[in-house]
């Protein structure tokens, strides 16, 4: 994580937790000094709003990109384009492999040149969950689950010591194996951090953990305040490396639900009814 150069709002605070001193941005001190109102945005464009003051540069972030989402709150929409950069990537197989892939062909592009091919990372954290492909090919035994996974290493051991030289090769880059889970459950149970913490010039950064997925559910950590959504591999790779996400300030849609539940329903017969 390298944040821009830029600090308009003077927003950058400190704070003291257990003896360590972090840096973050804060929403409160940018409203004291000109984002007047923001303390009622949406919680999601909130965390937009830091990524934004974090990385203001005014190269792919500039303060025009910042005063839009105080703005937004007059019409609650806006057609201003902003530069938003995840703090992670989340990758299914079917198009995290291809991803890898290039990143080699880089390496050796890089190599052929006489150059160093070790420069050539992942800029922001990557995790490649193995679940898309995975097959079911004996069920309804004590031991299938065990089984299973020793018949997906054996079909496909290649793939895996490709990924495994990858995940050993690269930085920021790590693969979840098969057998562990899928995609978006791996992610809401074990990948989030809901705070995330980097390192930049011997200081510690402290900001809300957001990523762009390839997988359909990614939209589930939100319920973690994880601010997260699907996207194609093109867009996961531009991510990966270092490149800020072009969107449209989102609307954002709110409801409100009264009364009870009828017993026997769950928390998704709840969403699926909604959407």
């Amino acid at each position: 994580m390298k944040p821009g150069t830029k600090n308009s709002y003077n927003s950058l605070s400190d704070i003291k937790i257990n003896d360590k001193i972090y840096k973050f941005f804060s929403l409160s001190k940018a409203e004291t000094n000109g984002l007047t109102g923001i303390s009622k945005l949406p919680k999601s464009l909130k965390v937009l709003l830091e990524n934004l003051l974090r990385y203001e540069d005014d190269l792919s972030v500039n303060k025009s990109q910042i005063e839009a989402i105080k703005n937004w709150l007059r019409e609650k929409k806006s057609k201003t384009e902003i530069a938003y950069r995840p703090a992670r990537v989340l990758l299914q197989d079917y198009t995290g492999i291809p991803a890898v892939a290039d990143l080699a062909a880089m390496r050796e592009a890089v190599k052929e040149k006489n150059k160093d091919p070790k420069t050539i990372n992942p800029l922001s954290a990557v995790d490649l969950v193995i679940d898309h492909s995975v097959q079911v090919d004996q069920s309804a035994k004590a031991d299938s689950f065990d089984k299973n996974v020793e018949i997906e290493f054996n079909r496909n051991g290649e793939r895996y010591s490709f990924l495994k030289w990858g995940q050993q090769a690269f930085n920021n880059f790590r693969i979840v194996p098969p057998g562990t889970g899928i995609c978006h459950q791996v992610n809401l149970e074990y990948l989030s951090k809901v705070v995330w913490s980097a390192e930049y010039k011997n200081d510690n950064y402290l900001f809300p953990d957001t990523l762009v997925g390839t997988d359909s559910h990614t939209t589930m950590v939100n319920g973690l305040s994880v601010l997260g959504w699907g996207v194609g591999g093109i867009e996961a790779e531009a991510g990966m490396l270092g490149q800020p996400i072009s969107m449209l300030i989102p609307e954002v849609i709110g409801f409100e639900i009264k009364n009870k539940m009828p017993e026997g329903t769950t928390a998704t017969d709840l969403v699926l009814t909604v959407v």
